[in-house]
């Protein structure tokens, strides 16, 4: 079996020395080839299934979120699975199951789908925004929003607090959705994938700390920003909260002026480490 690194050289979607200079990166970090060479900017999700396709002698498929899947084949996969996981049953015949994937070494996954649903699994690949867009109009009845990237979301509790937050981030310019707790939050970040996240610490269902854990499992959101917003202004708690893996903190009472830099402060951040990355 060809290396991933010589059939993207091959079919001249990179040059050796872009594959020589991800390899390096590749040995800095765990990440994969794959996932190197897109976060480097020099592959698409779409190149990237096709090399693998070609790489593991798989089919691969488009348009996902253009067929329509009867209900009973969505039942043999739970919907917090297939968001986990990335996975998406396309077709099921005799004993076998058609499953739509975004990674072809995550056997782990293919084991574990044959045992939930006592068929023989058959992978498709297909991109990572091919399978979200799916998931999200099958399992959670959801649009995909075409205006993500000027999205930020606003998880908190209370409606004032929010309301605040919205009309301040609205004056400069961003699209601003809001949910009341950590689960209605997930959904919509795994829906309309915000550019940023300011959530409350504490929620019922689930309070901030469970929302961004919960986002850094899944492959799909574990990159976005996340700000906690809470009333715990010490600095025990404000250290507590990035360590945790917050981008910033925001004392509670809210206070327009300082959302708004804080946003700004946290998108420049984020822009800046993607650069560096580079």
């Amino acid at each position: 079996m060809k290396h991933l690194g010589d059939i993207l050289v091959e079919a001249e979607i990179i040059s050796k020395k872009t594959l020589e200079r991800a390899l390096v990166r590749q040995k800095e970090g765990k990440d994969r080839l794959g996932m190197v060479l897109e976060e480097m900017g020099v592959i698409t999700e779409e190149e990237l299934a096709e090399a693998l396709a070609k790489q593991f002698n798989f089919k691969t498929i488009k348009n996902l979120v253009n067929h329509t899947f009867p209900q009973n084949l969505l039942d043999l996969l739970p919907s917090d699975f297939a968001m986990k996981k990335l996975v998406f049953p396309l077709k099921q015949k005799d004993n076998m199951l058609a499953v739509a994937i975004t990674d072809p070494f995550d056997m782990e996954t293919m084991e574990m789908l044959s045992r939930m649903t006592g068929f023989q699994v058959v992978p498709v690949l297909t991109t990572r925004r091919e399978i979200l867009d799916v998931i999200a109009k099958n399992y959670l009845n959801s649009s995909i929003n075409a205006d993500s990237g000027k999205t930020i979301l606003i998880v908190e509790d209370s409606a004032s607090v929010a309301t605040v937050i919205q009309v301040a981030l609205n004056k400069e310019g961003f699209m601003v959705i809001t949910a009341q707790d950590g689960l209605e939050g997930l959904k919509l970040a795994v829906t309309e994938r915000p550019l940023l996240i300011i959530t409350d610490s504490v929620m019922p269902r689930m309070d901030g700390y469970g929302l961004l854990r919960a986002l850094k499992s899944n492959p799909m959101t574990e990159n976005i920003p996340v700000i906690m917003l809470t009333s715990k202004a010490s600095t025990e708690d404000e250290q507590k909260a990035l360590e945790f893996g917050f981008i910033d903190f925001i004392p509670k009472p809210v206070q327009p002026v300082r959302v708004v830099s804080r946003v700004k402060r946290a998108l420049e951040l984020t822009k800046r480490y993607k650069y560096q990355k580079q």
